[in-house]
């Protein structure tokens, strides 16, 4: 149970859970069971199936990354890799089968590409991790999708300000995979495996990841909320520091991941406001 816990990185479980929770309550008005249901899955389940098969998968890189063996990363014993894999599966099946009940053919679309972006990250045969740019869409798709899905469940119009809004956080997911792709870069290039850092190296990686934090800002200026454009100065400031990196030392961008974890709490308590103060409106 502990390697379970561990491996699902419980400091992250909020940011799949979240998006799900909030775009559901939204869109409905109300908290019931498929509310309950989804959070859940997108709070535990989710995260077990997506950081477990990462975990397994990517044993042998982990194995050189110093940073990995806590909260940013499980070095599991080969002799748990059966057990973690299977965990995944008994523990996702059940709230797959009762979601996809509740949802059209547009919300069983969405929840099943939203699961393949889960598995084909880490998965051999896929490995979309190592195909760079494709890395940081799909671990993108991994937190925009469980509001994606939450939205057609609840049959919501997706207008323009919402679209703005999508894209936005999308941004958002594929700046924070890039960043983090960083500090991976030696232990990366070492184990042979190939990311978007690897590729562009450290420097303009980070370059990269402040351009698309800028772009999420400025959609949220086309949102029913324009003055959440705010929120991606944090993230600026967080990683403007290492703008100038090199690939010798791209580990040192480990202090600004770090920040970003426990950032993204902060956000979400102002995010939450902001949907707050719409929902009064």
């Amino acid at each position: 149970m502990k390697n379970l816990l561990v491996t699902s990185r419980p400091v992250s479980w909020v940011n799949t859970a979240y998006p799900f929770a909030a775009a559901y309550l939204l869109a409905t008005g109300r908290i019931d069971w498929v509310w309950v249901v989804g959070t859940v899955f997108f709070l535990i389940p989710y995260n077990l199936a997506m950081y477990g098969i990462n975990d397994v998968f990517d044993y042998e890189s982990d194995l050189l990354n110093a940073r990995k063996g806590g909260v940013e990363g499980a070095v599991l014993d080969r002799r748990h890799h059966r057990f973690v894999l299977w965990a995944s599966i008994i523990s996702t099946v059940p709230f797959i089968a009762v979601l996809a009940t509740q949802g059209g053919a547009a919300a069983n679309a969405v929840l099943a590409f939203s699961l393949f972006a889960v598995v084909a990250y880490s998965a051999p045969g896929l490995r979309f991790k190592e195909r760079p740019f494709l890395d940081s869409l799909t671990s993108s798709t991994h937190f925009v999708s469980p509001a994606v899905y939450a939205l057609a469940l609840a049959h919501a119009p997706f207008t323009g300000g919402l679209w703005a809004f999508l894209a936005a956080f999308f941004l958002w997911g594929m700046a924070s995979h890039a960043f983090g792709a960083v500090q991976d870069i030696v232990p990366d290039r070492e184990g042979a495996i190939a990311s978007i850092g690897t590729v562009l190296g450290a420097r303009f990686t980070v370059w990269f990841a402040f351009a698309a934090y800028a772009g999420a800002g400025v959609l949220m200026l086309w949102t029913a909320a324009p003055f959440a454009a705010l929120l991606a100065v944090p993230y600026l400031a967080n990683i403007a520091p290492h703008l100038g990196v090199a690939d010798a030392v791209s580990a040192t961008a480990n202090a600004a991941w770090k920040r970003f974890l426990w950032l993204n709490y902060l956000t979400g308590f102002l995010v939450t406001l902001t949907l707050i103060w719409l929902a009064m409106r």
